[in-house]
């Protein structure tokens, strides 16, 4: 009997309210996996407390339980419905960080539920700036010059070392919440503050400014066999300067060479790999206009 026999019943965590990073377009990715389970006649469980969505039509998903995405509720959604397998990434950051959290807490062992998809390492490896660079550097992916912190101190005291204008990244966000770019010591101070208090781990990236570079991105689907795809390239107009949220995107990419082109494609091949992607994700590119050089930004 294969795996997908054995799974009757998935629960899948919703993103909640609408908020930053967490628009309608996980609304959609989360209609079209519930429907993906429904052709398969799997018995989908949906926790989502925003009721102005497609997803929590009865119509969509088997079960709705209009709730809080938190792990105190995932678990007792768990004891009642006794899911077989969890679908993690379709609900943003919010259900990233509850699927986290219920491994950690062991929740997920006790029940006996399987994560399909990209494994909880996987979402660590992705969502940790720190561990991020690490596993690049593994499989000899360049990233910007940067370093973890974890308080206003530790911050100062790494972008002395980097120069300013300094990047602030925050772990465990989406659309760039908690990020910022800081041109001194007082702008840090600000950024630093709100990044930890965003980031599940309270924990910030402090990154070399890469502002004068072009942004890129690949939307990568890999199986869990280790079959990748790109499903497109993009690239940001106004290059690094401006955070993806506020800049103008296009597919393709409008400037690359073929070269430039097939070189990010095979990196982003090979980073999603190396994080142990199961399903979709995004990989942003530094590129340097003037030469070969790139950077994995996230």
């Amino acid at each position: 009997m294969s795996k997908l026999e054995t799974i009757k019943k998935v629960l899948v965590l919703g993103s909640g309210a609408i908020k930053i990073g967490e628009a309608g377009e996980f609304d959609y990715s989360g209609s079209q996996a519930l429907k993906a389970l429904k052709e398969e006649e799997i018995y989908s469980v949906l926790l989502n407390p925003n009721i102005a969505t497609i997803q929590t039509d009865k119509q969509i998903s088997s079960k709705v339980h209009l709730l809080p995405i938190t792990p105190e509720f995932a678990e007792e959604v768990i004891k009642i419905d006794r899911p077989d397998g969890i679908l993690l990434s379709f609900g943003g950051q919010t259900a990233l960080n509850c699927g986290v959290q219920l491994a950690k807490r062991g929740i997920l062992d006790k029940y006996g539920v399987k994560v399909l998809g990209t494994p909880i390492r996987g979402i660590e490896i992705t969502e940790d700036r720190d561990l991020f660079k690490q596993t690049m550097k593994k499989v000899g992916i360049p990233t910007a010059k940067s370093q973890a912190g974890y308080s206003v101190e530790e911050a100062r005291e790494i972008a002395s070392g980097i120069e300013y204008p300094v990047m602030v990244r925050a772990a465990y966000t989406l659309g760039g919440r908690g990020g910022g770019v800081a041109h001194n010591e007082i702008e840090l101070d600000e950024i630093v503050l709100k990044g930890l208090a965003h980031s599940l781990t309270q924990q910030v990236l402090i990154e070399e400014y890469l502002g004068g570079w072009k942004q890129v991105e690949y939307e990568v689907m890999r199986d869990i066999r280790g079959n990748g795809v790109t499903v497109c390239n993009m690239e940001n107009i106004l290059g690094m300067r401006v955070h993806t949220g506020d800049n103008i995107v296009v597919a393709p990419s409008q400037t690359l060479n073929n070269r430039e082109y097939h070189l990010l494609r095979t990196v982003s091949l090979a980073a999603a790999r190396a994080c142990g992607i199961v399903g979709e994700c995004n990989v942003q590119f530094a590129l340097n206009p003037s030469s070969d050089s790139y950077k994995v930004i996230e």
